[in-house]
Order: structure tokens, then C-alpha cells, then sequence
């Protein structure tokens, strides 16, 4: 049985940064594809980054790009996602998902392709 215990959320100033974690039991990190994901009120989820196990490479939206980094520590188990330079527009629940399909490339995007999913938690940026 898969379980996800996210946490790091909470409220922050534009400009400023937080990082998320996943803590995740029942499967191994490096043999699923990995993904921070977000969603804003009347908004679809969306894909803000990944980690691809078919290739073993990091993918990121161009919304993120260059403030937002996903990284894992396969010994505790846990994903992160380090969030720089905030904007209020990043306000959102993000979620952490996992799939053991074999995904390349940027399909690991998708939320499509995930079957596991975090609880959530908030981010919220405000002045």
C-alpha cells in the first residue's frame, strides 16, 4: 500500500520560499516516476515537476522554471520541492504523485499518468 505524508506548506510573502516534502511508504523512490503537482481554485491540476523513470531525468513547467527544483533522498524515502522567488499567481494545494509506470521524458507532467496521490498541502503567497 502506497502512502504519502506531504508537509512544508503554509504562508509566505512574495519573493519568498518554501520546500515541500513527501515522505512516501509502500514502494521505493527510484523505481517510480515522482511529481509535484498543483491545484487553484476553479483550475485543472497541473504538473509543476517530475521525475521520470524511464529516463531518470528531472522535468519542470516553464512556469517554474529556474524558481522551483525537485530533488529525493532515497534514504529517507521523501521527495522535495524547493520553491524560490514565490509569486501570489504559485498559490495553490500541491500535491506529490507516484506511478510505476515506465514514463519518458516530460509525460511524467501529466497527471493523467499517476495513480497515487498525496493528501495536499497549502502554499499560499500574500502580502
Amino acid at each position: 500500500q502506497l502512502q504519502f505524508v506531504e508537509s512544508g506548506g503554509g504562508v509566505v510573502q512574495p519573493g519568498g520560499s518554501l520546500r515541500l516534502s513527501c515522505a512516501v511508504s509502500g514502494f521505493t523512490l527510484d523505481a517510480y516516476n515522482i511529481g509535484w503537482f498543483r491545484q487553484a481554485p476553479g483550475r485543472e491540476r497541473e504538473g509543476v515537476s517530475c521525475m521520470s523513470s524511464g529516463d531518470d531525468s528531472t522535468y519542470t513547467a516553464d512556469s517554474v522554471k529556474g524558481r522551483f527544483t525537485i530533488s529525493r533522498d532515497n534514504a529517507k524515502n521523501t521527495v522535495y520541492l524547493q520553491m524560490n522567488s514565490l509569486k501570489p499567481e504559485d498559490t495553490a494545494v500541491y500535491y506529490c504523485a507516484a506511478d510505476g509506470r515506465v514514463l519518458w521524458g516530460s509525460n511524467c507532467l501529466s497527471r493523467y499518468e499517476y495513480d497515487y496521490w498525496g493528501q495536499g498541502t497549502q502554499v499560499t503567497v500574500s502580502s
